[in-house]
């Protein structure tokens, strides 16, 4: 035990530390990160309270002692994986759902709920929180939010911060505070509340959020597109977005894609470019399914189905949302890098997708395509041969002229996985030294000893 933190001690019970190998290895990485590219912290504390947050961070502030925050770690990019040492604080203990208001559509949670979890509870009050990442099974809300994370139903619903009303934050000085509000709308101050949604643990550590809730629909259909080539897909999609057509979701699956999740799930899913779609509505579903389907038609669709709800439309989700773990299996050789999660504007959908196949034929290695295609989002992923240096520098230039050919096209380097220390060297680019200088002020203001998660998003904070 270094001497240095000893301090934790008394501030929470013995229960609440750790100096084992083992818990300070578990939260040495993510999803994202291997064992290589890990830092230990000093210690995993698990905090049970606010007032357990507030009294670490005001302690390790004094102290000058980093202070890495943790949850589910099922982030990509590094986000919560310490890069100094320090004190990992471990979210996980602070899971309850506190209070579900069905009157004012609203929920009251502490950070480590999971998003499936909300959503089941939501359910008893026949509502719903619709837009969790298809990762919400794993993923906590507090995680969610600290990315600023979206999932299948964005197009329609729009992402996680859509849905905060209100939080609870301790400031790395320890101080406690609240941000937003309980009303549907306000504009008393600064919306500081936005200000730490995204901001990946950086200025402020969730203790408790206010959640928005919706009704359920009463209609739900949905089903899959299917055609002879990624650029017909892409297209439709372009034109059934920019046509206004009322989706609730609509996902690229491109042919490689495909193969690998038959081969995952053991389905029989034909191994060509598909769309997946699902539509919401209280009444006249089948307007906006014939809407999209004279779209679609337009970009000559192989075949169209469409259904209500069922257990046929459970398997096609589980095809989606199965992919993050079907490449690792795919081809005993070959190893996938870290996704991607690139965004552009609708209207450069179906270049970045054309660009992103074109990239893989010329390197020679296996590119997929698949995600939230109604907000522009693409992900990737690129196998290579972890044995081999040339394919794995290889698969790194693929995906570094990707991403710049994205900004290029006035997109984004990520679009909901979070730059971490992963993606911090395409802020350079994406932005303009000034508008990264004012992000440095309001790290350097609510953290002036850059103990909170440092060294990310920036590499000089």
């Amino acid at each position: 035990m270094s001497t240095k933190i000893s301090f934790v001690e008394s501030l929470v019970d013995p229960h609440q530390i750790s100096y084992q190998d083992s818990d300070r290895k578990e939260r040495s990485t993510d999803w994202g990160t291997n064992d290589a590219d890990g830092v230990m912290p000093d210690v995993v504390v698990w905090p049970e309270s606010t007032a357990d947050v507030a009294e670490v961070m005001s302690a390790a502030n004094d102290h000058g002692i980093p202070v890495t925050p943790y949850a589910s770690g099922t982030s990509l990019e590094g986000n919560a994986v310490p890069v100094n040492n320090g004190i990992t604080l471990d979210m996980s203990r602070m899971d309850a759902i506190l209070e579900i208001r069905p009157d004012d559509l609203q929920a009251d949670i502490q950070p480590s709920v999971l998003g499936d979890e909300l959503d089941s509870a939501a359910h008893d009050y026949g509502l719903t929180i619709p837009a969790l990442p298809a990762s919400g099974s794993i993923a906590t809300i507090g995680g969610m939010i600290a990315n600023d994370a979206s999932g299948t139903k964005a197009v329609k619903y729009g992402e996680i911060a859509d849905w905060v009303l209100e939080l609870e934050a301790v400031l790395p000085t320890g101080d406690i505070v609240t941000f937003g509000s309980k009303a549907a709308k306000t504009s008393a101050g600064y919306n500081l509340k936005d200000l730490m949604i995204g901001s990946e643990g950086t200025l402020g550590i969730i203790t408790r959020a206010t959640i928005k809730l919706t009704s359920r629909p009463n209609q739900i259909s949905g089903g899959r597109a299917m055609f002879d080539d990624i650029n017909a897909a892409t297209n439709a999609i372009i034109d059934a977005v920019q046509s206004g057509v009322d989706v609730a979701k609509i996902e690229l699956i491109d042919a490689f894609s495909a193969e690998v999740s038959n081969e995952y799930l053991d389905t029989t899913l034909p191994n060509i470019p598909m769309v997946f779609v699902e539509f919401h509505a209280n009444h006249n579903i089948e307007d906006e399914v014939e809407i999209c389907r004279d779209i679609f038609e337009k970009h000559n669709v192989r075949e169209f189905e469409v259904s209500e709800a069922d257990e046929g439309m459970d398997e096609l989700w589980e095809a989606r949302s199965e992919l993050a773990n079907a490449f690792e299996p795919y081809d005993p050789e070959l190893s996938p890098l870290t996704p991607g999660d690139i965004t552009v504007p609708i209207s450069n959908y179906s270049e970045i997708v054309s660009y992103a196949k074109h990239l893989g034929d010329e390197y020679g290695l296996p590119v997929a395509t698949f995600g939230h295609a109604g907000d522009g989002n693409v992900h990737y992923i690129i196998l290579v041969d972890p044995d081999d240096h040339d394919s794995i520098a290889a698969g790194e230039t693929i995906s570094k002229r990707l991403v710049e050919r994205t900004i290029e096209l006035n997109g984004t380097s990520t679009g909901e996985h979070g730059v971490g220390t992963g993606k911090r060297e395409y802020l350079l680019t994406e932005h303009e030294p000034a508008t990264l200088d004012a992000m440095r002020s309001i790290k350097n203001a609510l953290d002036p000893n850059n103990i909170l998660n440092p060294d990310k998003i920036f590499f000089d904070n």
